[in-house]
């Protein structure tokens, strides 16, 4: 019984329960994350829930080894009998449990309710997304009082954990006459084991954090997790926030994948827009253009393609009327698409996608080594031509590193939170209210010489979702809190267009409306691989007779920028990595976009996903709306599918190797 107890007490067993302890908190802030957003995977079964957990085993066992790390090495090191049970050792190796899992714990805590924003685990991208915002502990503390159910399960597992976490062995543990009965404690013998012991568990420890045995097993990273999943979004499940965050660590680093070579390469797919071309005139009788049209767009923030009812007159058996009245009025003289993408899930990927074609693959372009390199975007390229060009966003300034890109993208002026000079109109967490910013916005649009582009980022429908106290209870609430910002902010741009309709501007403008991502999706027809990347992308012109939808295209933010220079006759050449989409439509139109960590391929019809090296599912998704039948397996060989594979493997062979060489613009 003594030698049981012995062993029981014995620092490498003490190590090993700790650690057994923290891979069942982890376990426990999976299930409990699932049940928070089960909403956001309705179609996970019991069994599968079973097999994305022990699935997720691998990738806690690598995050609890690199988290406890220091604890284990304290706990195994073959010192002296005597200093390994010293009280005041044992207490120093427990505070090397305790700080890291408790950091781990809230990481994980806090992505169980931010993950419903992001779309993804959180990775080492965030910290420099918002290093300079000052805003996110006002924003933590309201979220862990808005979400009081998830701050309450953390606070009782923290509870749970500390009462249950192994004591370390005293100095009196020691000495007792259980102490005594170990006779090779002192000798040799003890050394050799103890040496063998910690031998051994490095090697363990090692294999546990690659994630496999054998010299050719590559350590797991994020698209590992895909093995256990039927789509990318449930990997959330599988994944713990830590492990995502260690993974991110190396960097943004880009290689060649090497599909084609440079001569096939140019065939398939190339990003070079008007070179040696001679363009059409743009525009019809219905939608005339012309080469010297002012261009305001706007980037609205978390409005999904959802909100809209113009959109949705199917949805809730036809009574779904939607949260955007107004722009529901606009769409009806636009041209608007059925099928429109975001190339990301991040406020933080919009601005490269809208405005300079960019779209995001493995990490936001703005937080890439890449980021320095030489671009094109609206505003450069408008410039040449006279244009004036300004940048608006009614956050602090240089929140997100938008100013920074605004500037990286040659706009001559950035009006943010200190040009609009009045904190009166400060939401108290993010930027200044949407309907005061947007008519800052619109004046100063008034005091610009023709013709001139802006752009401006809305910023009121963002979590924690709130509105000016005199419009609590005015727009419809929905059943999520930022329905209400959304008809706050459809309200506040009908202000801004009865503005802009009393200015000589107006008639001669192109405007353009987008959203930067989705946020909040509440019909299961939108919480797939295809919904949440479904943002509105309308163009309006006063001069326009009539609206058109065009339901047999596929476009995405990245078609924004060359469909804006080709309506305006624009003839110098440039780069983007997307198409000219109401001038000049290909016979052979597809969207590409990056749904961490897969690519994915849309058509008029089809959707294919690709990891990187082979196609993984393919989805008919105008008829397959839910995304529920994988027609790869008897439609991966046809010849749209290869079409697709093709094409795909092209434009990201063609974006990494132009990020990696530096060609992003035409000499």
């Amino acid at each position: 019984m003594n030698r049981v107890k012995r062993y029981w007490n014995h620092p490498w067993t003490v190590a090993v329960c700790n650690w057994l302890l923290m891979m069942v908190v982890f376990m426990a802030m999976r299930l409990f994350y699932y049940w928070v957003n089960r909403d956001m995977h309705p179609d996970v079964s019991g069994a599968h829930l079973w097999e994305m957990c022990l699935g997720g085993i691998r990738f806690d066992m690598t995050a609890l080894l690199y988290l406890n790390s220091v604890y284990l090495l304290l706990m195994l090191l073959p010192l002296p009998w005597q200093w390994r049970t010293n009280r005041r050792y044992q207490c120093t190796a427990l505070w090397f449990y305790i700080v890291p899992n408790l950091i781990g714990l809230f990481a994980n805590a806090v992505d169980t309710v931010y993950v419903r924003f992001s779309g993804r685990r959180t990775t080492m991208a965030f910290f420099t997304e918002f290093e300079n915002d000052g805003n996110l502990a006002s924003i933590f503390f309201t979220s862990m009082v808005q979400y009081w159910y998830v701050s309450l399960f953390t606070v009782t597992l923290v509870i749970l954990l500390l009462s249950c976490v192994r004591s370390p062995y005293t100095k009196k543990q020691a000495t007792g006459n259980e102490g005594n009965t170990d006779g090779i404690r002192n000798g040799w013998l003890y050394y050799v084991r103890e040496t063998a012991l910690l031998c051994v568990s490095v090697y363990f420890t090692v294999i546990g954090i690659r994630g496999g045995f054998g010299a050719f097993t590559r350590p797991i990273t994020l698209s590992n997790a895909l093995q256990y999943t039927n789509r990318p979004t449930e990997t959330n499940i599988v994944l713990n926030t830590p492990f995502c965050l260690m993974r991110s660590l190396e960097g943004s680093v880009y290689h060649n994948p090497g599909y084609f070579s440079e001569e096939e390469l140019e065939g398939i797919y190339t990003p070079v827009h008007n070179a040696g071309l001679v363009l059409p005139h743009p525009g019809t009788d219905t939608y005339p253009v012309g080469k010297d049209m002012n261009v305001v767009v706007f980037i609205l923030e978390s409005f999904a393609k959802e909100h809209f009812g113009f959109y949705n007159q199917d949805l809730d058996n036809g009574t779904y009327t939607g949260y955007t009245p107004f722009l529901d009025s606009l769409l009806a003289h636009s041209v608007t698409f059925v099928h429109s993408f975001a190339t990301g899930r991040k406020s933080i990927d919009a601005m490269p996608s809208v405005l300079a074609s960019i779209p995001r693959f493995g990490s936001p372009y703005i937080l890439t080594p890449y980021a320095t390199n030489s671009i094109n975007s609206l505003a450069s390229c408008l410039e040449k031509k006279g244009y004036q060009t300004g940048f608006f966003h009614g956050a602090p300034n240089g929140s997100m590193g938008f100013q920074a890109f605004a500037r990286c993208c040659g706009f001559n002026s950035y009006y943010g939170k200190d040009e609009y000079d009045n904190n009166d109109d400060y939401d108290g967490y993010w930027a200044i209210w949407d309907e005061e910013f947007l008519q800052f916005y619109a004046r100063t649009m008034s005091g610009m010489h023709e013709p001139f582009m802006t752009a401006v980022f809305t910023a009121s429908s963002h979590h924690p979702f709130q509105v000016p106290k005199r419009y609590e209870g005015v727009f419809p609430e929905g059943p999520s809190p930022l329905h209400h910002c959304i008809g706050y902010t459809d309200n506040a741009l009908r202000k801004i267009f009865d503005y802009a309709k009393a200015q000589p501007w107006y008639s001669n403008t192109l405007f353009v409306i987008t959203a930067d991502h989705t946020n909040e999706l509440m019909h299961a027809e939108y919480q797939n691989d295809k919904g949440v990347y479904e943002v509105p992308i309308i163009f309006y012109s006063p001069m326009w007779n009539e609206g058109r939808v065009d339901s047999t295209t596929a476009v995405s933010q990245a078609d924004i920028m060359p469909s804006i220079l080709g309506s305006l006759g624009y003839d110098n050449p440039y780069i983007a990595f997307g198409e000219d989409v109401l001038t000049q439509r290909n016979e052979h139109k597809y969207v590409v976009n990056y749904n961490e960590p897969i690519y994915q391929c849309f058509s008029d019809s089809m959707l294919l996903q690709f990891d990187g090296q082979r196609p993984t599912r393919l989805y008919c998704y105008t008829r397959d709306r839910m995304l529920r039948h994988d027609l790869l397996p008897e439609r991966g060989n046809n010849d749209e599918t290869q079409r697709m594979l093709r094409y795909m493997k092209a434009y990201i062979q063609q974006y990494y190797t132009r990020m990696i060489t530096n060609q992003l613009t035409v000499e």
